[in-house]
């Protein structure tokens, strides 16, 4: 499938029961390469903060670094949907400020949809973005600009009354107008029931199973790029970091061993303005 997948894409994949892929990126580079693997959606999400810029949060994001970001994605991609995260205090104020900078994402960035954290208290804002042309992706389960108030990163609605309020929640965002919601860290028997319980919105699982609609990565943990700690849900599909380490540990020996740059790395001057040059 070579056409731009748009949301209307995803909620027929959704009706068809095709999986949905997702990935985040953060880059023009990364973009390009996961839009020629064919992936359906790239999500710029404000892990940047922890991936990109080093933080130990996504708190410090800003509206600037997810502008920035996105753009960049945007620019690097012909047929994935891209979605713009929007970071915290973007869109917790009020109705109005969360329409405003989500129409900032669509105008300056040019992204194809923006996500949001939160279910019943921002049915409000993602209703106000659709009627207002904007396509919207909920996030669900371990929200992580709500670390603070989880007391960290913890497996969401383990327990009956939470459960059925992520079930509310994820009903609420599609009667809202959400055409898919992010499932991070909730049970997987829970996540199979939410995708179950919606009709058109499609469920995109992070540590939440495989009977969601879809899956989304990050890029780096997919690739295996960091040698630190990696979350129980993720699965390396390469080891970029060892062959990252090793590359560049190989440059450094040839530049010390000045074996490169070799003849073909360079470029030659006639030897006769060499001959004048050193004459003067």
């Amino acid at each position: 499938m070579n056409k731009k997948v748009t949301n209307g894409t995803i909620k027929k994949m959704k009706t068809e029961g095709t999986p949905i892929s997702m990935i985040t990126a953060y880059d023009y580079i990364m973009a390009q390469n996961v839009d020629e693997a064919g992936i359906d959606m790239i999500l710029v999400g404000d892990s940047l903060g922890n991936v990109v810029m080093g933080y130990s949060s996504t708190l410090p994001v800003t509206m600037e670094d997810m502008l920035h970001h996105t753009a960049c994605v945007v620019r690097g991609v012909n047929r994935a949907l891209v979605v713009g995260d929007m970071p915290f205090m973007s869109y917790q104020e009020s109705t109005q400020q969360a329409l405003h900078n989500a129409g900032r994402f669509m105008k300056e960035a040019q992204c194809d949809a923006v996500k949001l954290e939160g279910g019943a208290r921002v049915s409000e804002a993602v209703y106000k973005m659709t009627q207002a042309g904007i396509p919207v992706v909920g996030h669900l389960g371990l929200t992580p600009q709500s670390v603070h108030q989880f007391g960290g990163f913890k497996v969401q609605g383990k327990n009956v009354e939470k459960a059925r309020q992520l079930i509310a929640d994820a009903k609420e965002l599609e009667d809202a107008g959400a055409f898919a919601i992010v499932l991070e860290c909730v049970p997987a028997a829970l996540s199979a029931e939410i995708t179950k319980s919606l009709k058109h919105a499609a469920t995109i699982g992070i540590g939440a199973g495989n009977q969601c609609d879809g899956q989304v990565l990050v890029c780096t943990d997919l690739l295996g790029m960091s040698g630190g700690f990696r979350p129980k849900f993720s699965k390396p599909y390469a080891n970029l970091h060892d062959t990252i380490v090793g590359a560049v540990k190989e440059y450094i020996s040839d530049v010390q061993g000045r074996s490169f740059p070799a003849e073909e790395h360079t470029f030659a001057i006639d030897a006769e303005v060499m001959q004048a040059v050193q004459k003067e």
